[in-house]
């Protein structure tokens, strides 16, 4: 299982590399791909549950969120969710022995889930996406680089945080959830998100105190990504959202905390680095 994990990151990185960098079309066909997996991923964990969502809304839900995104459309991205909360609720009226509350709540749900954060993913690539820094890695698109910071961030505290918790973990974080997180693994990824973020952003001549801050609340954000995801497979008893990534499970389980990190360094460039 390790040697298939680490044979998928050898082939994904450098993809993902060439994809975030360089690609802009390429990049949001591959992000909106990314995205109509995860719901299909969400519509069969509702199904192992016998819970039977509107398959199209989410579809026509994250395509329109994802054009939204792509041309950096913030209020309109906002119109869309509500547009999906109203249909969802018509639908419930009109077929409500067949799909009541329960259907339409995990309708909603999962639309919101999948469709807000992949949205962001576009959105934080595309920031400044005409503005070029000069990094120790050659000329890098603005957008470029603060999705490698949410990447890079994530990854860190992930990484971190799983060799901490197997060293020394002994108290459990959320024994109910997920039992094989601990408060120690936690707190170690914390301190690789920091450095992690402090360390790209030295590269590419960020502001550091900025830099630390920002791997502060990624770090705080994604273990909360992870957990949301475990907190779903526990409720309709699955053990991965899907195979798609040898070694990895599925997409929302690879992205699931990249995908609660992403909103947060969005809002914090915008707010923060961009003024």
């Amino acid at each position: 299982m390790l040697g298939m994990r680490i044979l998928t990151a050898v082939i994904g990185i450098p993809i993902a590399i060439v994809i975030i960098n360089y690609g802009s079309w390429l990049f949001a066909a591959t992000v909106v791909a990314l995205a109509l997996v995860a719901w299909h991923e969400f519509f069969t964990m509702m199904q192992a549950k016998d819970i039977q969502i509107q398959y199209n809304i989410g579809l026509i839900g994250i395509i329109l969120a994802s054009g939204c995104a792509w041309l950096g459309n913030t209020q309109e991205l906002v119109m869309v969710m509500l547009l999906v909360v109203l249909v969802t609720m018509a639908q419930t009226i009109l077929k409500y022995k067949t799909f009541g509350v329960t259907e339409a709540a995990f309708t909603i749900l999962g639309t919101m889930y999948i469709s807000l954060p992949f949205a962001h993913l576009l959105l934080l690539r595309f920031t400044d996406q005409y503005d070029y820094m000069y990094t120790a890695l050659g000329n890098l698109s603005a957008g470029a680089v603060y999705l490698w910071l949410a990447f890079i961030g994530t990854w860190a505290s992930d990484t971190l945080a799983y060799f901490v918790g197997s060293l020394i973990g002994r108290h459990k974080l959320c024994p109910d959830i997920s039992p094989g997180k601990t408060i120690e693994g936690a707190g170690g990824g914390l301190l690789g998100s920091i450095a992690g973020v402090v360390a790209v952003g030295h590269l590419c001549g960020l502001p550091l105190v900025h830099m630390a801050f920002l791997g502060l609340l990624i770090g705080i954000a994604a273990p909360f990504g992870d957990l949301a995801e475990s907190v779903l497979k526990r409720f309709t008893g699955i053990k991965n959202s899907g195979n798609i990534l040898p070694g990895h499970g599925g997409i929302l389980d690879r992205f699931d905390a990249i995908m609660f990190s992403v909103p947060v360094v969005y809002y914090y460039i915008k707010a923060f680095i961009i003024m």
